[in-house]
């Protein structure tokens, strides 16, 4: 259905003076009619080039592709070819063109010549397949990212394509929403046919497919079956990439001697494991494996009280985001906030420096409050606040200049600015021969890097993160994470990470508040609140892979603890209670 040969691309450079930038280097692929194909790379690896190669949005420089036999270089083919291939874009904004999410969902198919009876019940199951049919009539512009990208993945399903391209198509999906839109994917895929091509960087969505291709430098340097690809846990980490979490787990015990062979899922890895292997040490397996990452500091810096907000009150689009929300954080904790798509999350930190109004309660930052219009610059300099789609912040010529617009508005001398900007892009990994660079030119992941060191270049006392890690691959999450945690320590940042991730949620933060229709449902350390997993479930959301296993192992081993969310502390608690294992 889909073939390359010798396909090679290069987009033209930013300065005429530049040579142009290659992405694709002679890559030769072939997917055959009912395949499930992950394409997998770190970011600028040419990932999302290749994919606009397979509907004909780009066309090779040198080489040539074929979409069910016809050249996409033939003018007349074009028609064709975008018919039977499906592209769904990794920001929905980019797809999303009605007043209304039916109308957006019929646009395809309504282009098609699809009659009017057939667009109605493709649009009402389409919207019932992503979970989005209580908002068939709403303005798409008044819904989250998260909601947004299920209408936009609606909308390639109407137009019933024989090939899906989806290029991280759940980045800003709730565990519940991911796992819906790959249940629909799949179900495609096995039941009606459908070619899927799948650009992630969730390993674990990786492993359900049939097969994987690993780009590196515009070529293809990994060509296997998902098994194949993550049992090369080295390799994987030095392409920038990843592994799923328990497959990383069942790796490093066997570094320490425990006989496991590579596993993908929770139940592959409990298979493994044999009652003969835990012995009388565990019953003594000490409490203080357990990581406790809370703060002692008990000095507030922000405080909630009663706090409300609807959206367009007094209309028929009226919509109560927060619902009487009371909450206190404490300074330099490291806070993650959790819950579905569309629980008030991003409405909720909006409040934290006045983007958004209260419609009703009091937001205080630093004893400070937000609705006394003297404290604004004050407060708005002390909270640093990075958005969903951070790249959107970007503006200025070079990064250097980007980063630098702050810190020259606090009338900073040269000399402290040139340090705030050099510190920040360090932090989150931008070499120096890129400061001179447009931020245009780079790729996905690293504007989101410029973008994010654009805010640390202010110092703020609070620094907000709303999704700062979607879309990354796995080494560029790490290392800004990382980075995050280690800012927060040494400088005694506050940090309030909003993240669909369960498993940064569970290994950075303090504290986690779960939020769930507009209310906190419920707080806690990340031992107390991921120990609720049905409740979680419940409310769209998940516990870490790590979480998961070792709630099955408790229950089989009572002497083994169920809390545990992290790869080093599971090492540590099954290489003390097995016998076979060698420290």
């Amino acid at each position: 259905m889909i073939k390359t040969e010798q396909l090679t691309f290069e987009y033209p450079a930013y300065d005429d003076n530049a040579p142009p930038q290659p992405v694709l280097n002679g890559i030769d692929i072939s997917i055959t009619h009912g395949e499930f194909v992950a394409i997998l790379g770190h970011n600028g690896s040419g990932k999302s080039t290749l994919a606009r190669h397979f509907n004909a949005l780009l066309l090779p420089k040198n080489g040539t592709v074929w979409i069910n036999g016809k050249d996409t270089k033939d003018p007349d083919n074009i028609w064709s070819i975008r018919q039977s291939t499906g592209m769904l874009f990794q920001n929905p904004d980019n797809q999303i063109v009605a007043t209304t999410v039916e109308e957006d969902v019929a646009f395809g198919p309504e282009n098609l010549g699809v009659p009017s009876e057939e667009i109605r019940k493709r649009v009402g199951d389409c919207l019932h397949k992503v979970g989005m049919t209580d908002y068939a009539k709403s303005p798409p512009h008044n819904l989250s990212g998260g909601q947004k990208q299920r209408v936009a993945i609606a909308g390639v399903l109407a137009m019933q394509p024989g090939c899906i391209v989806l290029d991280e198509p759940t980045a800003m999906l709730d565990p519940s929403g991911r796992r819906e839109v790959l249940e629909t994917v799949m179900r495609m895929n096995r039941d009606m046919g459908v070619t899927v091509v799948l650009i992630t960087h969730f390993m674990e969505e990786a492993a359900l497919a049939n097969r994987i291709v690993v780009l590196e430098a515009g070529k293809v340097v990994m060509d296997d079956t998902p098994r194949q690809v993550f049992s090369q846990v080295g390799k994987m980490q030095e392409l920038g990439l990843g592994v799923p979490q328990i497959t990383a787990l069942a790796y490093d015990l066997k570094k320490h001697g425990t006989p496991i062979d590579t596993v993908l899922t929770v139940d592959e890895f409990l298979g493994q494991i044999h009652p003969t292997n835990y012995g009388e040490r565990s019953k003594s397996l000490p409490c203080s494996l357990l990581p406790s990452n809370h703060s002692t500091n008990t000095e507030t810096i922000i405080q909630i009280q009663d706090l409300t907000h609807t959206y367009n009150p007094n209309s028929v689009f009226q919509k109560t985001a927060l619902d009487n929300i009371s909450l206190t954080i404490n300074r330099n904790q490291l806070i993650a906030i959790i819950g579905h798509t569309g629980s008030g999350k991003s409405t909720l930190i909006q409040q934290l420096n006045a983007l958004l109004k209260p419609t009703s309660g009091k937001v205080y930052i630093n004893d400070k409050d937000l609705s006394d219009k003297s404290n604004l610059k004050t407060i708005r300099q002390q909270v640093g606040l990075v958005f969903q789609y951070p790249e959107h912040q970007l503006f200025e010529t070079t990064v250097y200049k980007d980063v630098s617009f702050g810190p020259l508005r606090l009338n900073l001398p040269q000399e402290e600015v040139d340090s705030r900007v050099r510190t920040a892009l360090s932090i989150v990994g931008i070499d120096e021969s890129l400061y001179e660079k447009s931020p245009f030119e780079l790729s996905g992941g690293q504007k989101r890097r410029v973008a994010i060191a654009g805010v640390l270049a202010m110092r703020p006392d609070i620094l907000i993160l709303d999704e700062p890690a979607a879309g990354l691959d796995p080494a560029g999450k790490d290392e800004i994470l990382s980075q995050i945690k280690h800012m927060h320590k040494t400088l005694g940042l506050t940090v309030i990470l909003v993240s669909h991730s369960m498993d940064d949620a569970a290994r950075l933060s303090d504290k986690i508040f779960v939020m769930n229709q507009g209310k906190i449902k419920c707080q806690g350390t990340p031992s107390e609140v991921f120990a609720q997993g049905e409740m979680l479930k419940s409310i769209g959301l998940d516990v870490p892979q790590i979480s998961r296993l070792f709630t099955e192992l408790h229950k089989t081993y009572p002497h083994i603890p169920a809390g545990v969310f992290t790869i080093s502390d599971a090492v540590n608690i099954l290489c003390k209670g097995n016998h076979t294992c060698q420290k």
